[in-house]
């Protein structure tokens, strides 16, 4: 999605237009900006999206962890002729948490989405219906892409440096919940809009990122709201770090946080329970970055441990995170003390520890991740290479319900070690910690994925086209057979929800070797729907596991995002029994009176036939006998729908309409057996159109 912001909003400012693109192939999603950093509300500027992205699982609503990023760029002794020369002991250019100026200080060059494929073209009944088609917004195709999709931007910025940052996603299932960054700063000397360039050598130079997350948006007031207001945008986020020694144990060098304890909660908020509900877990995603690679020196590309040398955890709302200035002396020597403050000696999570994160440190924010890389001297021409990789993971959205259930109802309170709690609270929290593990595990592959050059093993594509039709007695499924010539492809498999399309997907059918149906097809009748519920579904292409070289033998599927469908279908009116029975409404069709008239709900123009045969072709002519459209009723029902336009694609005028409706093949009553419809049989019915 792109969106231009056009004015000031509360304390979020912007000085030109910001472009935004989402990455949405996979359980993880997240918007990202052509300026390299994703500030607070800096997608569309409200304030209802204070929390806005990192949304995982993102099948379901307000999943969304991230509330603000930022990526400061800090030198010393810098001669600055953006100021006239004037030396500034402390220079820093400033991209978040609240402010950006794109006009001087993060200035975007280049803003590009890459795939590797196209995303599939998903319908029903004949409306495009995938949440992929708005998001999934690429550029170029890139068949030798390494990885699924990769966002692409290069920024100047005022302090002539000009970063790169690419972003690769994958849609495979055991990598689709994290995100690789891959940034480049070069000194390229390179300090305004107009492309001027001043050699300078940059000494102490730092890349300082801030992250603050805030898991989830569900249960704050953006989102269903059943826990208390400020417990959600990071008031309550506690934060812990790992590999600050690079002589210690940890496996990596990483930061992630979690929803902590509040005091105005009298429920544990461990995992966001929702107390006053269901019991449901809100809140049980871990977030956090890994550092996959930083340069030693512009001369040394060597992975240095020591880096990053700031782990400091910061106020998200101490002075120095707003109205920041890159001609504020005062202002940037703050900055700068803060963006080479070191590793905290005791860690955020551990200073809290079992108290309340809200009233921690006395700050009325919470705290935020921070990361310094750095000092580094850079000469005109000189790059430092970082990479990090951004994850979220934890508890099933199933186990958020069952262990919620029985957090706020009782139970058995099985520990995931097999072990009994003693209590409903310490059954809960035991659980939702296991999402720590799940996200290391997520850190692990994700280094792996870097030290294997960016290779994942793919599953087969999705079909290229799913088609979804509502009928009167079933629902009809095709699709595309693209998939069927990729290596290891068996199969298809069709999942479905009842009701809404952000709740768990039942598996309905399979087809290839080891299935219920060996035979592949490309064509699927849903005959077990009931009139009166809406039904949403995806299609996954899966292989025999030989490509999956991590788990050898475990069959890879396609992203269900590429063909999950976001509008419903459902059966339709029956057939009727007899022509005469055939109606159409309204007649007369008023185009004044559309907000009134029964029956539209296809739009300010159309009309529907009811009570048609199974099948048949209805013909419409005008009152001279002119044909004007064809409709081909082939879906078994009793309904169908005509737009009021021609077949040359013209709204008709007012007048006098005749349609001539033919039965296409005999139909005979389920229950008596008898012959409703015979084929050959007709019928013609007038109606009336003012416009």
């Amino acid at each position: 999605m792109k969106y231009i912001l056009l004015g000031l909003v509360l304390l979020f400012s912007t000085t030109f237009a910001e472009e935004t693109k989402w990455i949405a192939i996979g359980n993880l999603q997240n918007w990202y900006s052509n300026t390299g950093a994703e500030r607070e509300v800096g997608r569309r500027g409200l304030t209802s999206d204070q929390q806005d992205g990192l949304r995982w699982p993102a099948l379901y609503n307000f999943q969304d962890t991230q509330a603000a990023k930022a990526l400061w760029i800090g030198t010393t002794n810098y001669n600055d002729p953006l100021a006239a020369g004037k030396n500034f002991a402390f220079k820093v250019v400033h991209n978040g948490p609240r402010v950006l100026n794109e006009q001087s200080e993060f200035m975007p060059v280049e803003f590009k989405y890459y795939g590797k494929f196209e995303h599939p073209n998903v319908t029903v009944d004949g409306v495009p219906a995938s949440n992929i088609i708005a998001d999934d917004l690429v550029d170029e195709i890139d068949e030798n892409l390494v990885s699924d999709r990769m966002l692409y931007a290069r920024v100047n910025t005022g302090i002539g440096v000009t970063l790169t940052r690419k972003i690769y996603a994958f849609s495979q299932q055991n990598h689709d919940n994290y995100f690789i960054y891959d940034y480049v700063f070069k000194n390229t000397g390179i300090i305004d809009r107009e492309g001027t360039v001043v050699n300078q050598t940059l000494t102490d130079v730092v890349f300082y990122f801030q992250y603050r997350y805030a898991p989830t948006r569900e249960i704050g007031p953006y989102g269903f709201g059943f826990a208390p207001q400020s417990t959600s945008w990071g008031h309550s986020t506690m934060n812990d770090v790992r590999g600050e020694d690079p002589n210690s144990s940890d496996p990596f060098r990483a930061e992630f946080s979690w929803l902590g304890r509040h005091s105005q909660e009298a429920a544990n908020l461990i995992g966001g329970p929702n107390a006053a509900g269901k019991g449901l877990l809100g809140a049980v995603q871990f977030v956090g970055t890994v550092v996959l690679h930083a340069d030693t020196s512009p001369t040394n590309s060597d992975d240095d441990p020591n880096q990053p040398t700031t782990t400091y955890y910061l106020g998200s709302d101490d002075a120095i995170t707003s109205d920041n200035d890159q001609f504020n002396s005062s202002k940037m020597t703050d900055e700068y003390a803060a963006m080479t403050r070191g590793d905290a000696p005791i860690r955020h999570a551990d200073a809290v520890g079992d108290g309340f994160a809200d009233v921690f440190g006395g700050t009325p924010g919470g705290y935020s991740h921070a990361q310094g890389f750095g000092p580094y001297t850079m000469a005109p021409g000189d790059s430092i290479h970082i990479v990090l990789a951004e994850g979220v993971n934890g508890l099933r959205r199933e186990l958020a319900y069952s262990i919620g259930a029985e957090w706020l109802n009782g139970g058995a309170f099985i520990l995931p070690d097999g072990g009994t709690a003693a209590n409903a609270d310490a059954f809960k929290n035991a659980w939702v910690m296991t999402g720590r593990d799940s996200l290391f595990q997520t850190f692990e592959r994700a280094i792996a994925t870097y030290q294997n050059n960016l290779v994942v093993p793919s599953p087969p594509p999705a079909p290229s086209q799913f088609d979804v039709n509502s009928g009167g007695d079933r629902i009809t499924l095709t699709w595309a057979n693209n998939a069927e010539s990729a290596p290891g492809f068996v199969g298809y498999k069709v999942y479905r929800a009842i009701q809404k399309p952000d709740t768990t997907y039942d598996l309905i059918f399979s087809c290839g070797p080891g299935t219920p149906n060996p035979e592949i097809v490309n064509e699927y009748e849903d005959r077990s729907p009931q009139r009166g519920f809406e039904y949403y579904y995806y299609i996954s292409s899966f292989d025999d596991g030989s490509t999956n070289v991590a788990h050898p033998g475990v069959a890879l599927e396609s992203s269900k995002f590429f063909t999950l469908t976001n509008e419903p279908a459902f059966l339709k009116r029956p057939p009727g029994k007899s022509l005469s029975e055939i109606r159409v409404v309204p007649n007369p069709f008023n185009i004044s009176a559309r907000e009134i008239q029964y029956g539209i709900t296809g739009g300010a123009n159309s009309l529907k036939f009811f009570n048609l045969p199974p099948t048949c072709r209805i013909k419409i002519y005008t009152e001279r006998g002119d044909l004007v459209e064809t409709i081909d009723h082939l879906d078994k029902s009793g309904d169908e729908e005509w737009k009021s336009v021609t077949s040359s694609r013209q709204t008709v005028v007012s007048g006098l309409y005749i349609a001539y409706i033919e039965v296409l093949d005999d139909d005979r009553d389920e229950e008596t057996g008898k012959l409703r419809f015979k084929k050959g049989e007709s019928t013609f019915v007038k109606f009336i159109i003012i416009r």
